[in-house]
């Protein structure tokens, strides 16, 4: 049997790490297995490398270093998994090399900043007539079809091979792998700031544990809006004025300063955190109950795929949540921003699995809480136009 060049790996590795050092952890924690005639340079779901010495021999250090990267990028990104979940695994061979081109776009993307996109699977969203800094889901919808250009293994497709065996690595080590390279990205961008592509930056964001405290967050924005409605003095001749009597021939307003009407729209669709919602909407109520707004000044409206309650309430202990069907958080808004009295600010508490209105409600201050859902990725992202607080366990 061909023996592997192992001088070769270790500087290809080297190099690699040398390049993007955020990553070294998981390029170095990939085992190789030499495998003649294989015709690739591939990774498995277990984590381990699959190399054809042959291959080794032919490409230059540099060459394989990059391969390593990308190969390791389908593992840290957990292609193999998402493709799993979007039946691609066990699709046909065709769907499953589009696939493959799209996770490798995804990779490249961020790799053509450091120079580290190999040559033998050199994809890139534009090859695909997609454009740049999108997931492999959103390319797989649009992309051209094509033939594979490097089959880099079932860690990139699920979909396994002969040779893959027992796992190198077990389930709950890859999960502690990919949160110490998130940390090592987080690490190495705020000490270099502007040298780890977005598209890293995003993805550990994404994984890592919140370090910012949503009540805290939340309750900033929250003030912020009431105060910023509640100050907008206004003229009334509901009241005389305080210098009628300077001017008995005019009628003259009073300053006023209104208390705002504030909406929360209640996401109680089948797919909805119970315990964060009701969490959430504590914390709503006491920054609430700070600002001033007693006595029945706030309504909650549930929600699913249509307004299901409206209640006037004074405690977040009143709220009667209904429905329980789909998602559409653009019909709540919608019929927040009907009542009358017209609220000026609208809270919408949501898992994000919804779609949105393409404008905000005119003259409506809103704030999306965001329930995080065990680390799953909504498919709308909230809207511009809102302030969101992303709320997690």
């Amino acid at each position: 049997m061909a023996a592997l060049d192992q001088p070769k790996l270790a500087a290809a590795r080297l190099w690699a790490t040398a390049r993007l050092p955020y990553l070294a952890s998981a390029v170095f924690a990939c085992p190789i297995r030499a495998e003649p005639g294989l015709g690739t340079i591939s990774v498995d779901r277990g984590w381990r490398l699959h190399a054809d010495p042959a291959l080794v021999e032919a490409l230059e250090v540099e060459q394989l270093g990059r391969l390593l990267v990308h190969l390791c990028g389908h593992l840290i990104r957990d292609h193999a998994d998402r493709a799993v979940r979007l039946g691609v695994a066990a699709a046909g061979e065709g769907r499953r090399a589009r696939w493959n081109r799209c996770a490798d776009a995804e990779i490249n993307d961020d790799l053509t900043v450091s120079g580290c996109v190999p040559d033998v699977a050199p994809d890139l969203p534009g090859d695909l007539g997609c454009d740049d800094g999108k997931l492999a889901e959103r390319y797989l919808e649009h992309a051209s079809d094509g033939p594979r250009r490097w089959d880099c293994g079932s860690g990139a497709d699920g979909c396994e091979r002969p040779g893959d065996g027992l796992p190198a690595i077990g389930p709950g080590q890859r999960e502690l792998l990919r949160l110490g390279v998130a940390a090592e990205i987080q690490r190495y961008a705020a000490q270099h700031p502007g040298t780890v592509p977005g598209g890293w930056l995003r993805w550990a964001e994404s994984v890592l544990p919140s370090r910012i405290d949503w009540r805290r967050v939340l309750a900033a924005e929250v003030r912020s809006a009431v105060a910023a409605v509640s100050g907008m003095v206004d003229y009334s001749y509901r009241r005389p004025s305080r210098r009628a009597h300077a001017s008995p021939d005019v009628v003259l307003p009073t300053l006023q300063r209104p208390v705002p009407e504030v909406a929360i729209v209640c996401d109680t669709s089948g797919s909805m955190h119970d315990r964060l919602l009701a969490r959430a909407l504590a914390e709503v109520e006491g920054v609430l109950t700070k600002a001033g707004l007693r006595g029945g000044q706030v309504r909650v409206l549930a929600v699913d795929t249509a307004v299901q309650a409206a209640k006037r309430v004074s405690r977040a202990s009143q709220v009667t949540l209904a429905g329980g069907g789909g998602t559409d958080m653009g019909a709540g808004i919608e019929a927040a921003a009907a009542l009358r009295p017209r609220p000026r600010v609208v809270i919408v508490l949501t898992d994000g699995f919804t779609p949105w209105p393409a404008r905000p409600p005119r003259g409506v201050r809103v704030i999306v809480g965001l329930l995080a859902q065990g680390g799953l990725v909504p498919m709308w992202e909230p809207p511009r136009w809102a302030r969101t607080v992303t709320i997690d366990e």
